[in-house]
């Protein structure tokens, strides 16, 4: 079989594990304890969640948002994140500006091996490629951007794409697996 991306880490190791339940606390106030309208206080925990963003600008990101770790992710200004977005944050999410995500858009940079036998579980090795995303981005409802995955400025992701290979600017791609449908 291929051989998997270098560096291999486990994902279930102490430290991990520790960063994510941080995080994990960071959401549950995000997702279910604050005011819906209290603006002041979504910004601060985002702020205390995410890798970065511009304060005078921050995120619209609808609850419930669920992410590994949250510092990994950095977020340009005016960004709107609409219900259920996931992102799985083991390497590097750049965001740029001005980017829309419909609702339950998935972000994965993790990877698990393709052999078998080195997947092992929750006992075996994962590897994370960075993703990211350029400004002015529409990316539809239900879509998924794959590990290593390179968003142009100006595109469009149709809704439900599995966007699989870096997509150019200015361009609009649908499907599974996303392919170029107007440039």
């Amino acid at each position: 079989g291929e051989a998997a991306p270098e560096p291999l880490y486990c994902s279930f190791g102490e430290e991990l594990l520790g960063e994510r339940t941080k995080a994990r606390a960071l959401l549950h106030e995000y997702n279910n304890k604050l005011d819906y309208a209290d603006m002041e206080s979504r910004t601060r925990v985002l702020s205390q969640l995410l890798g970065g963003m511009d304060a005078a600008s921050p995120p619209f990101i609808e609850p419930p948002f669920r992410c590994d770790y949250g510092y990994n992710i950095t977020v340009g200004s005016d960004v709107y994140m609409n219900f259920n977005c996931c992102v799985l944050d083991c390497n590097k999410v750049t965001i740029g500006s001005r980017v829309l995500f419909g609702p339950n858009v998935q972000i994965y940079t993790a990877a698990h091996p393709l052999a078998g036998s080195l997947r092992n579980g929750t006992k075996g090795p994962e590897y994370a490629l960075p993703i990211s995303i350029g400004d002015d981005v529409w990316v539809g409802g239900g879509a998924i951007v794959l590990p290593g995955v390179s968003i142009g400025n100006g595109s469009v992701v149709g809704a439900g794409a599995v966007v699989t290979r870096n997509v150019e600017p200015y361009t609009v791609v649908a499907g599974n697996p996303a392919r170029l449908v107007r440039r």
